[in-house]
């Protein structure tokens, strides 16, 4: 399906350089905001108290969240389970002024006396503690699936296409994944499992748009043999601008709404997919088309010869004579 076709192809690898040399800029510029300001890590990393609660009626998570902030947590998550009315609050680890981690029943009663004072129908169900041990087993296995990932990816690659194209999109993907990470250390937005999860889900759906145009420049290279890989390159892309233009675009106004009417619970979720889409997008045309070119990929990297035909195409009028 396509809403419209550029009858002339775009000259996008004509300034491969300049993006390129922008867009590492702002990588390594992502890996310094990381390593030297780090990640807000949520407390499913960092451990804290876990609180379960009910009311009578469907709760205002807004009002619930404004009344346990008002208690002095900064990084306090408030959300839905099970029905409207069923609250999970979760609260990060609190110390004292002589450094000492406050108890987990001292913070559930602190809570609870503040949520009661605005609903006296509220009640506590259930309330743990999460353990630094368990965050830091969730980031290590958090790092695994990223890692299982990208080797996934790479592999899938070199099979589908070759392996230039493997790396081509595995440093693609990183990059993306690397500025995600960055916007997330230079703000210091609250860095949890659901934004690792949609870092997940933006590797995936990086590397389709990659493969989208791979394949594209896969039948180019078949369709036309006196083109150079330049030209290949920059047809392939402006042959996939409409259906780039027609599934990202859908993806994102879902996206977008989410940001704009998801709260507080899908805010960073939907912020860090918006961010990877934008830079999905642009890494699969300006990153990974571009290195494919720089790394010298070729016809004969991904069309078989066919030895009944000369260079220009033609049938070898010396094939029988030669076999």
């Amino acid at each position: 399906m396509e809403f419209f076709r550029i009858r002339r192809t775009i000259p996008f690898m004509r300034h491969a350089l300049i993006f390129n040399v922008i867009s590492f800029a702002t990588f390594f510029a992502a890996v310094f905001f990381i390593w030297h300001k780090g990640l807000h890590l949520s407390i499913e990393f960092t451990g804290g108290t876990v609180m379960e609660v009910t009311y009578s009626q469907p709760a205002e998570l807004d009002k619930v969240r404004g009344t346990v902030s008002s208690l002095g947590y900064t990084d306090v998550q408030v959300q839905n389970f099970g029905t409207s009315r069923d609250v999970m609050i979760r609260l990060p680890l609190q110390k004292t002024a002589t450094g000492e981690v406050v108890s987990t029943a001292k913070q559930s009663e602190q809570v609870m006396s503040a949520l009661k004072a605005g609903d006296a129908t509220v009640e506590l169900k259930r309330v743990e503690f999460v353990g630094p041990q368990v965050g830091k087993e969730l980031a290590t296995d958090g790092l695994m699936a990223l890692l299982f990932v990208i080797v996934g990816i790479m592999v899938y690659l070199a099979f589908r296409f070759e392996w230039k194209f493997a790396v081509a999109g595995i440093i693609a993907n990183l990059h993306d994944v690397i500025i995600i990470m960055g916007f997330f250390a230079f703000f210091q937005w609250e860095f949890s499992l659901s934004v690792l999860a949609a870092v997940l889900a933006v590797l995936g759906y990086s590397v389709n748009e990659s493969v989208v145009i791979f394949d594209r420049i896969r039948e180019n290279f078949r369709k036309y043999r006196k083109l150079s890989t330049e030209e290949v390159i920059n047809s392939a892309i402006t042959g996939t601008i409409s259906r780039t233009i027609i599934t990202h675009g859908s993806t994102e106004m879902m996206v977008v709404s989410m940001l704009i009417f998801g709260g507080a619970t899908l805010h960073y979720f939907s912020l860090a997919l918006t961010i990877g889409i934008l830079f999905g997008i642009y890494s699969s045309v300006f990153v990974a088309a571009a290195i494919c070119m720089w790394l010298g990929v070729k016809r004969e990297d991904l069309v078989k010869a066919d030895p009944r035909k000369d260079d220009s195409g033609q049938e070898d009028p010396n094939y029988g004579a030669q076999v």
